[in-house]
């Protein structure tokens, strides 16, 4: 027999209650971290009593999870933009923009995505689903690596793949630090000026011999 949902309020008003806590988690989340992170403070920035709060969720780790299926279901649904056939065929520059404009956007919409994923002692669920989600997008670099550079080893293309979400990962962090506005627009662009400089000597030659997928 399957288990049956625990009841939580769907009405209208309990679906923008929980919107309203889940901002408010997001916005404590940045601020303070996973672990400074309070029921209490959480309460305090959604303008709600700590009562109100548990009638929704009966802990801090409840809210991190349900945020963090969110935006992990967001995610995934970016990453979707960015690795289509179509975008293979595209001058190197022109891929990069492809790719990582979606996923720049989304973090630039949810800081709150790198403070959770990448704190420490965040609950094991969203660990776990975070770290397959890793590896789905490695296996896509490596894909399309493999489409550019057919004879390559898969150990170069995995170490390829770890070079481009190191860089990927740091350039992240200056963007979202940056003031919104021309000085973030320049740390994106420095950002694809690595990631250019890198994978062109690697693929920038293969981009105009290999055709599409």
């Amino acid at each position: 027999m399957s288990e049956e949902p625990k009841p939580r309020r769907r009405q209208a008003r309990g679906e923008r209650r929980i919107a309203q806590l889940l901002q408010a988690a997001a916005n404590v989340f940045c601020a303070n971290g996973y672990t400074a992170t309070s029921t209490n403070a959480i309460a305090r920035e959604a303008s709600v009593s700590p009562g109100t709060l548990y009638q929704y969720f009966p802990n801090k780790e409840a809210i991190a999870v349900e945020l963090g299926d969110r935006l992990l279901a967001q995610m995934r649904e970016y990453h979707g933009q960015a690795f289509t056939p179509a975008n293979f065929a595209l001058p190197l520059p022109q891929l990069l923009d492809a790719v990582l404009d979606p996923l720049i956007d989304f973090n630039c919409q949810n800081p709150v995505f790198l403070a959770l994923m990448h704190g420490s002692e965040i609950p094991g669920r969203i660990a776990e689903e975070h770290d397959a989600l890793h590896a789905s997008l490695l296996a896509r670099v490596g894909d399309l690596l493999g489409h550019y550079l057919p004879g390559s080893e898969a150990a170069e293309r995995t170490r390829i793949a770890d070079m481009v979400f190191a860089i990927v990962k740091a350039g992240l962090a200056l963007i979202l630090a940056a003031p919104e506005g021309a000085e973030r627009d320049a740390v994106i662009a420095e950002t694809k000026t690595v990631l250019l400089r890198y994978l062109d000597p690697i693929i920038g030659e293969a981009l105009t011999t290999i055709p599409s997928p």
